[in-house]
């Protein structure tokens, strides 16, 4: 792998990271200024904002889709691949901002 994939596959993890974090905190301010339980809903919303996350960080579906197409009818094995990848580090971060959204909030535990 190459230098610049790497920093892609970064970029792309602290994106999606991002987006649960900021949407959640921004969300949850929303949620303490019309009267409901910003906590509650910060847990909801953590878990309901992953595809958004992936889909920021990938840059839009079409691309991805796109990219997979040519690799699987035109034979470019390595397409697929990076494209796995850089999804795979995009749900990475969705789910690490998702952990750590439930762990601040501590709603799931009974």
């Amino acid at each position: 792998m190459d230098k610049d994939f790497i920093a892609t596959l970064v970029i792309d993890f602290f994106v999606a990271f991002g987006v649960i974090i900021g949407g959640t905190i921004v969300g949850g301010i929303g949620a303490y200024l019309i009267g409901k339980p910003p906590l509650s809903i910060m847990y909801d919303l953590a878990s309901s904002l992953k595809i958004w996350a992936l889909v920021a960080a990938i840059g839009g579906t079409f691309d991805a889709i796109s990219t997979l197409e040519r690799g699987i009818f035109e034979g470019t094995h390595a397409d697929i691949f990076k494209t796995l990848v850089m999804i795979f580090a995009a749900l990475s971060g969705a789910h690490s901002g998702t952990v750590l959204i439930q762990w601040i909030t501590q709603e799931g535990v009974k």
